[in-house]
């Protein structure tokens, strides 16, 4: 026992008499907006995985970071020198 096409169409017809056709199209836009927004999502997360991971850094690192590669440079240059 399922549905049939004449089920279906009652239903359909119910359905619009409750909601009207304005709010039945804002909702259906709205469905697919979201709909799209959870693909390009998935599909952002998917590329995320492939993509290795940043180091962050914050501003007290960064001052901590230019300072060690301060003294990578003058050690470079003092090896190229010699």
């Amino acid at each position: 026992m399922g549905i049939g096409m004449r089920e279906l169409v009652v239903i359909l017809l119910v359905v619009l008499l409750v909601f009207g056709a304005k709010k039945l199209r804002t909702i259906g836009s709205d469905l697919g907006a979201a709909v799209r927004g959870f693909k390009k999502s998935m599909s952002d997360g998917e590329e995320e995985d492939r993509t290795p991971p940043r180091q962050i850094r914050s501003e007290g690192q960064d001052a901590e970071f230019s300072e060690v590669a301060k003294k990578r440079e003058a050690e470079q240059k003092s090896d190229r020198s010699v």
